[in-house]
């Protein structure tokens, strides 16, 4: 299964809750004419108190997607293989090592980051590694606005992508990213753990102190960043986190996928020589 076919399912496990000071009644109608709708979705952006120069910058000329449809249409049902098969294909002698050789590198900044969040090291740099081989891979190639103007005007999910939308544009507002650099997956999913604009909006964390939250290139930010999310979510230090346990469930707002939490776990294992 390739990456970014995991990293959509993935993504879209993620919650879509309101996002921080962006929560208009979401009225743009789906369908009908692709112009029309991103005129619609550019006033309720501005009405949200996204600048006039931001939403043009973003949604000025942008057009429908129709690869990101067909792609989207394709991604039901993904985790077919059973547990063994997946994570075969997952977690291999390459990635442990790469996996290890990083919680080296990064011993410090991830010793401070489990005492201000309480997530273990292992399961941040497992999803790190599973998500874009700890940023080294891909973590997509599509610009973000027009991948969530293409799926916000699909009438199947409009909400969910109107909000997403939404929360990508204040992502440029706050200047975390520039345009040229809100650049994702299929769904929209940005940075080196893939967060949605939402979740980028809500768990994003500025830990290196420069003012803004970088999840693509700020290594910092970014496992911070995912250590709130699962924080925030219940993850708690020194407990389990197999199948069944509370740990687990806490998980389930990074992927809502039994086979790709459980690798989560036999691979941040793997990292620490369980």
């Amino acid at each position: 299964m390739k990456a970014r076919t995991r990293a959509l399912f993935g993504a879209l496990a993620l919650s879509a809750a309101s996002v921080g000071g962006l929560a208009p009644a979401l009225a743009a109608r789906c369908g009908g004419d692709f112009g029309s709708f991103v005129s619609s979705m550019s006033a309720e952006a501005q009405a949200a108190g996204i600048s006039p120069n931001v939403v043009s910058a973003a949604l000025g000329g942008v057009q429908q997607d129709p690869a990101v449809l067909s792609f989207d249409r394709r991604q039901h049902g993904t985790f077919r293989k059973t547990f063994e098969q997946y994570v075969s294909t997952r977690v291999g002698p390459g990635r442990i090592n790469g996996g290890r050789a990083m919680l080296q590198r990064h011993a410090a900044l991830l010793s401070s980051i489990e005492q201000r969040f309480g997530v273990p090291r292992q399961i941040l740099v497992a999803i790190w590694g599973l998500e874009t081989d700890f940023g080294k891979g891909d973590m997509g190639k599509l610009p973000v606005f027009r991948v969530l103007a293409t799926l916000a005007h699909d009438c199947r999910r409009t909400e969910l992508f109107q909000s997403e939308l939404l929360a990508a544009l204040k992502i440029a507002q706050r200047g975390d990213l520039r345009i040229s650099d809100m650049i994702g997956a299929y769904a929209g999913e940005i940075g080196q753990t893939q967060f949605l604009p939402s979740s980028y909006i809500k768990y994003g964390v500025d830990f290196d102190g420069d003012g803004r939250v970088d999840l693509r290139h700020s290594v910092a930010d970014v496992l911070a960043s995912t250590a709130n999310l699962l924080h925030t979510n219940g993850f708690k230090m020194g407990t389990s986190y197999e199948e069944g346990s509370a740990n687990f469930e806490a998980m389930r707002e990074w992927n809502h996928a039994t086979i790709y939490r459980k690798t989560i776990g036999y691979f941040a294992d793997q990292l620490v020589g369980r």
